[in-house]
Formats: structure tokens, C-alpha cells, sequence
């Protein structure tokens, strides 16, 4: 099975100015995506999507292949869905097909080598898609609300009317450590849960999704540690 991997990395950041390659630890932010592809076997070769110059080339450097985006491919509000699809049939075009799509966003510095092989072991037969997760303190059932007409509410009411956290249905929070699946699923659906959708779980310390300031201070802290142990 021929296995590519994707790291999809627009110019535009709000929430961090310049986030994809924003220096981590030494490193540009980009390069700890295109290492966990590379030190992955099963990875044959790896892309870099971008509508940026700077991060073509810095994925370059560090021996990504480039896949020029379309501007109109790269806004705030256009679905990373339509990302990977041009990517997929950016390659096709050329005559390049392949088995197994897996995407690796900048935004998860902390995943592990194991983490990315355990969502390639879990796409079977049956699976359309693999994601990861990761426990969370947050549940709908409980302590997540939404705000309306000025008042709050619980996200989701329940007939059980929880008292205790520890009562409530397991939930879980997604993450952006991988997303393993097969072009053709991506070229025929419109979203990921259009499938058979499995999930990783992803200890916290490894599912640090940076999206914010505080995101990166803390995702600093725990890569130096990391290098420390």
C-alpha cells in the first residue's frame, strides 16, 4: 500500500501571526510535522500544501515536496476538506495515485511516531476514516453551556439532570495529531463524518493543538522538556 502524507500550511494566521513557521524550541513550527512523516516507514513521501512562499521554502528545506494552493483555497473560512482534495487531485493530474492519505497538521508539534502508525494500524475494511482524540475535563452533558437571549444554558440537556461529573457520558475531544484515510473517501464525501469514523486516543501531554498564544507558550514548555528527558 503506497501511503502519502499532507501537511497543509496557509500564510494567513490570526491567532498566531506567522504560526507555521514561527520558530518552536529552534525549529520552525512546520518542520516537526514533516519529521514525524519522514521517520515513519510506512510514509513513502511527503507533501507541503501552501499558498505562502516562505513556508514552500522551508518545507523544501527540510525536504517536503511542494504543492502550490490556490489563494481562494487558503482563506479563513475555506474548509480544509477542499484543501485536501485539490492536493489529491493535484497529484492525479500528474499521474501520481496512491492508497492511503494522512494528514499532519503543523499544530500538534508533541505527536508521536506511534501515534501516527497506531491511526495507520486502525483503517481497515471497514473504517472510512481515523482521527485522533484525547480525554477531556469539558462535557456537554455538564459544564459546557451556550449563551442565549443573555442567559446560559447547558450545551446539552439530558432527561438525567447529571449532578456529578463523574456521571455523565464519556466524551472525548478531537485533535489535529492525524487523520488518516483514503483519497477516494475524501474525492466522494463532503466532511469527515460523512464516513465510518474511528479514533486514536492521544494522551494531552502529545495533543496540544495550537491555535492561540497560550497554545504556544505552552507547546515551548513542553518541548523543551521533551528534549530534556
Amino acid at each position: 500500500m503506497t501511503t502519502f502524507a499532507f501537511i497543509f500550511a496557509r500564510g494567513g494566521s490570526k491567532g498566531v501571526p506567522g504560526k507555521n513557521i514561527r520558530s518552536l524550541d529552534g525549529k520552525p513550527l512546520l518542520a516537526y510535522s514533516i519529521m514525524a512523516a519522514q521517520s515513519i516507514d510506512e510514509i513513502s513521501r511527503v507533501f507541503v500544501s501552501t499558498d505562502d512562499q516562505d513556508i514552500a521554502d522551508i518545507g523544501a528545506k527540510y525536504g517536503a515536496e511542494i504543492i502550490n494552493r490556490p489563494e481562494e483555497l487558503a482563506q479563513d473560512d475555506t474548509p480544509e476538506w477542499l484543501a485536501w482534495r485539490h492536493a489529491i487531485e493535484w497529484l492525479e493530474n500528474k499521474g501520481e495515485y496512491f492508497d492511503c492519505f494522512v494528514s499532519l497538521p503543523t499544530t500538534s508539534p508533541l505527536r508521536s511516531k506511534r501515534d501516527v502508525v497506531s491511526c495507520l494500524n486502525l483503517l481497515d475494511d471497514q473504517t472510512d476514516i481515523v482521527v485522533t482524540m484525547t480525554d477531556t475535563t469539558r462535557s456537554p452533558y455538564f459544564n459546557m453551556v451556550s449563551e442565549e437571549d443573555g442567559y446560559i444554558k447547558l450545551l446539552l440537556e439530558s432527561k438525567e439532570g447529571y449532578s456529578r461529573r463523574q456521571d455523565v457520558p464519556k466524551v472525548y475531544n478531537m485533535t489535529t495529531v492525524a487523520y488518516v484515510t483514503r483519497p477516494n473517501f475524501i474525492k466522494s464525501n463532503e466532511k469527515l463524518f460523512d464516513g465510518r469514523v474511528k479514533a486514536v486516543l492521544v494522551p494531552k501531554e502529545r495533543a496540544i493543538d495550537i491555535d492561540d498564544e497560550v497554545d504556544f507558550t505552552v507547546a515551548e514548555i513542553l518541548t523543551r522538556e521533551e528534549r530534556r528527558k
